[in-house]
């Protein structure tokens, strides 16, 4: 499969296409058991609203988005096939680093390098923006850890139990860092 990786603009960020591919990636792997802030089963009714503000954000050029497209002979515009946000902290003695969310790689094509791949290409966007580290989290009891410490992020806290999966699914938040 050939995949590339794509720096959203502001202007892209208001096509519908590219909103339906990054909807039904979201709503798929989160589906297939993904943590990207919601909880299966989901809706693209249950998604669209924080999908749309986040696409909002990269649109007024606060946030960037960056994307793995797959590259098909028959479809010149490719199809998104993984996703990755630089949220800005929006804070005036923070512009030197921003958050990693809803970092998603479709489930059909999971376990072929594409996470670190997109990982390695948020660096890189994260630098030329003139970026010092990267933060993200995960949901504990996920197993992501191991991932991330091989894209090279370290474990620097927990927020105990702020996580509600369920009435009785309760998790802590783990933080962890990258230094660009």
């Amino acid at each position: 499969m050939n995949v590339r990786f794509e720096h959203v603009s502001p202007a892209r960020a208001a096509e519908p296409g590219l909103r339906a591919d990054l909807l039904r990636l979201w709503v798929d792997a989160t589906n297939a058991g993904g943590s990207i802030g919601f909880v299966a089963p989901v809706s693209a009714a249950d998604i669209a609203p924080r999908l749309d503000a986040a696409l909002v954000r990269v649109a007024e050029g606060v946030d960037a988005l960056g994307i793995l497209v797959k590259e098909d002979a028959d479809d010149d515009t490719g199809r998104a096939i993984a996703m990755g946000f630089l949220v800005d902290q929006d804070s005036p003695v923070q512009p030197h680093w921003q958050v990693v969310g809803r970092l998603a790689v479709h489930p059909d094509v999971q376990g072929r390098g594409h996470g670190q791949f997109l990982m390695a290409q948020l660096h890189e966007l994260a630098r030329s923006l003139g970026l010092h580290h990267l933060a993200l989290s995960v949901r504990d009891g996920e197993g992501l850890e191991p991932f991330y410490e091989r894209c090279g992020y370290r474990r620097w806290g927990v927020h105990p139990a702020a996580l509600r999966l369920g009435d009785a699914d309760v998790r802590d938040e783990i933080w962890m860092v990258h230094e660009l």
